[in-house]
């Protein structure tokens, strides 16, 4: 008796998957922060729509060490959208053509077949190419450490309902706290600002009552690091929270002006 469906059993070995995409790269290559950089153009071949934009790089990567060349540097660690240090800008939008989501999570369903993707680091004088695709965030870091923290000691843990919050407030806080510093505001904005940054590292701590006690102090020291490293001003265009992969809303930046405005009268 004949099987029909028999041979779709053992289908004949193939060389590309069904559905698989072939694509046109053209990545910034850079040696050090001296160095000029320049585009070069690369192929990217049988790539699977399920990718991720990182896996897709492992992919060229790998091809390229086979072929004796130098692999492209590029930031990652978790590849779960939390460590925010994958920062790629992905045909002229940082962490590419999505909303809300960082470059590791973004996947290759996301573009054609035949696409040619431009991939580049972030473009600020705040955040130095070390090679290729990896800039010098550590300006956040100093930022951060200027003021990003709460010192008083509070003792042991208290119980979460033993210091009433309001629930709006909670919320805010919390939704600032989502910002996970990867410089995607800072890569979008014409001025290269980071008042986004900033502003919900701000307000995670000005809306709860462990971050009161040094408010003004908190405030004006972030603010005054962020100037001393080179990033531009704000003029309220909005791209900082459109293409932030956390959406930090911009009222960040409002409440951090008055926070800091409050800070210069308090200090004066």
């Amino acid at each position: 008796m004949a099987f029909p469906f028999a041979l779709s059993l053992f289908p004949k070995p193939f060389t590309k998957m069904s559905g698989n995409m072939n694509l046109t790269l053209k990545v910034w290559r850079q040696k050090n922060t001296n160095d000029k950089g320049k585009f070069e153009t690369y192929k990217a071949e049988n790539i699977s729509p399920d990718m991720s934009f990182l896996e897709m790089f492992d992919v060229v990567n790998e091809r390229l060490i086979v072929e004796g060349k130098e692999p492209i540097a590029f930031d990652h660690d978790c590849r779960e959208g939390i460590c925010g240090s994958c920062s790629m800008y992905i045909n002229g939008r940082p962490h590419g053509p999505n909303n809300g989501v960082t470059t590791c999570q973004l996947h290759m369903r996301s573009f054609k077949d035949g696409d040619i993707i431009v991939v580049e680091p972030w473009r600020s004088a705040a955040f130095p190419v070390i090679k290729d695709l990896a800039v010098d965030r550590s300006s956040f870091d100093r930022i951060q450490a200027a003021g990003g923290f709460i010192s008083v000691n509070t003792g042991n843990a208290q119980d979460a309902n033993s210091l009433p919050i309001p629930k709006n407030d909670a919320d805010e806080s919390f939704a600032a706290a989502a910002c996970i510093g990867c410089g995607a505001c800072v890569a979008a904005c014409k001025n290269s600002s980071a008042m986004l940054f900033v502003g919900a590292k701000v307000t995670q701590f000005a809306l709860l009552p462990q971050g009161k006690p040094e408010a003004t102090q908190r405030v004006l020291a972030m603010v005054n690091q962020m100037d001393a490293e080179g990033f531009g001003s704000c003029t309220n265009t909005g791209a900082c929270s459109a293409e932030c992969p956390k959406e930090i809303s911009l009222s960040v930046i409002a409440r951090m002006n008055r926070e800091y405005l409050s800070a210069q009268l308090f200090a004066e």
